[in-house]
């Protein structure tokens, strides 16, 4: 286990780092996943557009 303290004033503080870069690990994939997800989104949107934009009436 790797820990860190930090020492503010009177204030200590203990913090796992391991722990703490799973968390980070999480969050980043979490960030990825919602990123791809969100351009898959607006690739099918814009297609969904582009079958009547431009050409006036749909045939």
């Amino acid at each position: 286990m790797t820990r860190k303290l930090i020492i503010e004033g009177n204030a200590v503080y203990e913090i796992d780092e391991d722990c703490m870069l799973k968390k980070r690990v999480a969050v980043d994939e979490h960030v990825r996943n919602k990123r791809e997800e969100d351009s898959g989104h607006e690739y099918r949107k814009k297609c969904d557009q582009g079958s009547t934009q431009g050409h006036g009436r749909p045939r």
